[in-house]
């Protein structure tokens, strides 16, 4: 085992977003693990027409987590209210990375033995008021509002939806980092027993774990998010709770989050542990830099197919790029 490499299953994109001979490589990765035989390689979206397409399993794709609020759909942000498109609903829920339970992208088919309620949420280490408190409750703490946000994969595909969530600033002042706090490590279920996916994959190293800046954390962009589509998230999703972080790649958006931890150092962080010149800490969206194996130029849109030029920053550096003075 000490003299494999694991790559995260986005390592190769599917077949629109890279070279044919890639995405077999990719195949060759999974099979030399043992995953093709499980059943788990994805095939690529067939956009706009037969991703759209009802189904009596789609409709699973919206099904939410079992959070319920009547503070749902939360009043829409008018900063974050742009004349955008948003990505199909079903689609969007229909096509997800969450390797806990396939590394396919039908995550929607995995998820109805994963319970998210209670969900119980644990907020400490270098705190001043550490507390341990239910998704629900944070919702009922801080309100909710909806913001409409791109999200961006590394695999070179991204959307557009409106996220239901409050900024994590605001759990930020609640529990009052110390001044040695640097930086936060989010963490996320360990169940296996609900999780097929890591049942299937034990070579990774579970549970899934993130990390951002303390200034990171708590710029204004940072969403704890809760809902989708004006509705609560479902599993696929991230349900009950989960983060988004939109200028950076998608992987550091950690879904279904259980605890929160802010350090003095900074954390490793999963996909970084398991390769690190392809995933590094920071992996904010940067068109002018590649991918190892992979333009990250432009993108495609999940429901469409449509290619679009990737903006710095996924589009928000007038809010982010002052973290950054070196780019």
């Amino acid at each position: 085992m000490a003299n494999i490499i694991i790559r995260p299953g986005w390592h190769i994109p599917e077949r629109l977003a890279t070279a044919e001979a890639a995405f077999l490589n990719r195949r060759h990765f999974l099979r030399h693990i043992g995953l093709a035989s499980a059943g788990l390689i994805g095939a690529p979206l067939n956009c706009a027409s037969d991703a759209r397409a009802a189904s009596p399993e789609s409709t699973n794709a919206v099904k939410p987590s079992g959070v319920v609020s009547r503070t749902y759909p939360g009043p829409r942000n008018p900063e974050f209210n742009p004349n955008w498109t948003l990505t199909n609903e079903r689609v969007a829920g229909r096509y997800n990375n969450f390797y806990e339970f396939t590394l396919s992208k039908n995550v929607y088919r995995y998820v109805d033995g994963f319970v998210t309620a209670p969900w119980p949420v644990q907020v400490g280490g270098l705190v001043e008021r550490p507390m341990i408190v239910d998704a629900l409750e944070l919702v009922e703490l801080f309100g909710l509002e909806e913001r409409v946000y791109r999200l961006r994969c590394v695999e070179a595909w991204a959307m557009v939806v409106p996220w239901t969530g409050f900024q994590f600033s605001k759990l930020m002042d609640k529990v009052s980092p110390k001044p040695e706090a640097k930086f936060v490590r989010f963490e996320t279920f360990n169940r296996p027993e609900q999780s097929p996916g890591m049942k299937s994959a034990p070579q990774y190293p579970w549970p899934y774990f993130e990390g951002l800046r303390l200034e990171e954390a708590r710029n204004p962009l940072t969403l704890v998010t809760t809902g989708i589509y004006g509705k609560p998230l479902p599993r696929q999703h991230g349900a009950p709770i989960r983060l988004v972080v939109p200028w950076k790649y998608g992987y550091k958006s950690i879904k279904s989050i259980v605890k929160i931890e802010f350090i003095a150092q900074q954390p490793k962080t999963f996909w970084e542990t398991l390769q690190p010149e392809e995933y590094p800490f920071e992996s904010n969206v940067n068109p002018n830099v590649p991918h190892p194996r992979w333009s990250q130029a432009t993108e495609r849109m999940i429901d469409t197919c449509d290619r679009v030029k990737t903006q710095l920053y996924n589009g928000y550096a007038k809010y982010v790029a002052s973290l950054y003075p070196r780019d």
